[in-house]
């Protein structure tokens, strides 16, 4: 297969796994609109250029040049990443730090992740997945410390009770608690 058909595939088939995610979770419109950017040319066509099929072609296009101006464009147009969230402290002296992520975005982020690691790893893929990927970078992110405790609960619930109880809980529990209580 081409690049550009293998591109193209790799990104339609986890925005559709995301979709449908985000569908059983009730967050409809971010289903919807999940990943819309990659379709345009600045994160496409990177996409095509450096695509292998078993990981994101932005890591191999950071390793060539650096940085990824798509990877650049992508996480500060779409909620879902932690990264977007990222931004000076109110605090004077601390720095850039990670910003608490809003749940529905945080229940679509573990979504992103459990699609990516189904669409990437394909047979060798397992509900440990998902987890192992967060605690192997857990160390150089820079994410608020109640959006990564959150995050994690929910990929140790994956882990250890599955997709179907993990997507009721989020559903029922996680997303009907207000963003200040978490």
């Amino acid at each position: 297969m081409n690049r550009f058909w293998g591109h193209l595939t790799t990104i339609t088939r986890h925005k559709l796994l995301v979709t449908k995610g985000c569908f059983q979770i009730g967050l409809y419109k971010q289903g919807l609109l999940h990943d819309l950017s990659k379709y345009s040319p600045i994160e496409f066509l990177p996409g095509v250029k450096y695509y292998q099929g078993f990981r994101s072609p932005i890591n191999e296009e950071k390793e060539e040049k650096g940085y990824s101006l798509g990877w650049l464009h992508h996480k500060g147009r779409n909620k879902h990443h932690f990264e977007y969230w990222i931004d000076f402290s109110p605090v004077p002296g601390e720095g850039m730090v990670g910003m608490k992520m809003p749940r529905r975005y945080v229940a679509e982020m573990f979504i992103d992740r459990v699609s990516a690691g189904k669409i990437y790893k394909k047979e060798a893929f397992t509900t440990s997945s998902p987890l192992e990927y967060f605690l192997s970078g857990k160390a150089q992110c820079i994410m608020h410390p109640d959006t990564e405790k959150a995050l994690e609960k929910l990929l140790r619930m994956y882990q250890d009770k599955g997709e179907a109880y993990t997507f009721q809980y989020i559903k029922k529990v996680f997303l009907k608690v207000p963003d200040a209580d978490y």
